[in-house]
């Protein structure tokens, strides 16, 4: 009997294990959501003064004042006040479908989005990672942005404005995720451009433009410049 329960625990751990390895990123998001609207709910319960409430809700996947310390989750801070509404609106709306920034965006009130975004806006902006890109790929990188007139939309430091994000200091993760959605047709622009411009990129492309604007330091110079 013992020995069938051993063995039975082994099973069970070797399943769990595997499970991670298949779907460790989901599930950590699962848990980070939960934390999330954990948090949102007892926000609204307390209503003890003006969003965003302390701790930060958007701590457990952002960071600390927006600013993320993880490759794979955007930076909030120093991005445009004009840019973090939108995309709330349109995680609320479906138009930017993600199965956890869905739910917790429609839990907010359009005065909460605009206290959010007002609130990342102000924040001083840092490296989500520290990454020093190959000479050859950030040789590589600089010249695509060069030549796609990133600076034209994105500004010459990559610091964003208005509807448009700030890129410099991104982490080379989330970036080269997002281009390869935007490529696919899976990430929407409204204006289509950028659905445009990352078709026109290969792989090889899109890691190297991700990891050139990943070393980037936010407010520094750009290419070009």
């Amino acid at each position: 009997m013992k020995r069938a329960l051993m063995i039975g625990a082994v099973v069970a751990i070797a399943a769990i294990a595997g499970a991670g390895g298949l779907y460790g990123r989901d599930l950590l998001d699962g848990m980070r959501f939960e934390k999330a609207m954990s948090q949102i709910g007892a926000a609204n319960a307390a209503d003890a003064g003006p969003w965003p409430q302390p701790p930060e809700t958007c701590f457990f996947c952002h960071g600390a004042h927006g600013q993320s310390l993880n490759s794979w989750y955007p930076a909030l801070s120093g991005q445009p006040k004009a840019y973090v509404i939108a995309q709330l609106h349109a995680f609320a709306g479906g138009q930017r479908p993600n199965p956890y920034m869905g739910a917790i965006a429609r839990e907010l009130t359009d005065e909460q989005i605009k206290s959010l975004a007002a609130y990342f806006a102000r924040q001083t902006p840092a490296q989500s990672e520290a990454v020093r890109a190959e000479a050859a790929l950030e040789k590589r990188g600089m010249a695509l942005v060069a030549a796609k007139s990133c600076q034209a939309c994105h500004g010459a430091s990559f610091m964003g404005r208005e509807q448009v994000p700030r890129l410099s200091g991104q982490g080379a993760a989330y970036l080269a995720k997002q281009l390869a959605a935007f490529k696919t047709g899976e990430r929407h622009d409204p204006s289509g451009a950028m659905n445009a411009m990352a078709a026109s990129l290969s792989g090889a492309d899109i890691q190297a433009v991700a990891s050139y604007l990943a070393s980037l330091t936010p407010g520094g110079s750009g290419a070009g410049t």
